[in-house]
């Protein structure tokens, strides 16, 4: 999964990844394991109900360096193609 991530155009964090599902704009998200529950569940729920299939990854450095930043990342959200 983290492979598509190279590939796709996508959307960084939780902010931006929470506007994104709202709007419709995300064909899968990806969360890293180690990130807060917390701050990760909303996102989880909103999956569900938006029917957006939900990945995971091992850790938060793994993600963001999946992603292409220099910073941890504790979600990913990747568009559907157009």
């Amino acid at each position: 999964m983290l492979e598509l991530l190279k590939k796709k155009e996508k959307v960084v964090g939780l902010k931006q990844t929470k506007k994104a599902i709202e709007q419709d704009r995300l064909e899968s998200v990806i969360i890293a394991d180690d990130a807060d529950k917390r701050l990760t569940e909303p996102i989880k729920q909103l999956c569900k109900e938006k029917n957006i299939m939900v990945h995971t990854t091992e850790s938060m450095k793994q993600l963001g360096k999946a992603a292409g930043i220099e910073v941890s990342a504790a979600v990913v959200g990747i568009l559907k193609s157009n």
